[in-house]
């Protein structure tokens, strides 16, 4: 039997000082918090740091830990913290096909790929934290 084999992410829900919500506009899902895959022998908050910089220009420290959503039918794990803004300054990737700060209702509304916004909000209430959301749903990563 082979090892099971599982994609492990991490994303940061990055608020600034005056209360806006930065998003990347992702050529496959559209406005969207940044974050991908982490690389093998990368701590999870480093990878949310460094995909944020890469898809954002946006250096970031880590307030906290939020949770996890995890796809079970296709053996994603979706980490993820929040976080605020350092430095460093807003840019187009290809990754990114642009990016910014939102006031946090107007950026919900932006979001709309399956059940990212469901994922920023629980990471905007300390109340849910930490949270473990689980779902087999194959379409729903």
């Amino acid at each position: 039997m082979s090892p099971p084999k599982h994609i492990v992410s991490a994303a940061a829900i990055v608020i600034n000082d005056k209360n806006e919500l930065l998003l990347i506009n992702g050529p496959r899902r559209g406005w969207e918090m940044p974050g991908g895959q982490v690389e093998i022998g990368e701590p999870l908050s480093q990878a949310a740091i460094r995909e944020t910089k890469e898809e954002s220009g946006i250096d970031i420290e880590i307030i906290r830990f939020c949770g996890i959503f995890q796809n079970v039918g296709n053996s994603i794990c979706n980490t993820l913290f929040l976080a605020r803004p350092i430095g460093g300054e807003l840019i187009r990737t290809e990754e990114s096909l642009d990016s910014g700060f939102f006031p946090i209702e107007q950026a919900l509304e932006m979001v709309k790929w399956k059940n990212f916004r469901e994922r920023i909000e629980l990471c905007l209430d300390a109340e849910s934290q930490p949270f473990c959301v689980e779902f087999a749903d194959e379409t729903n990563i």
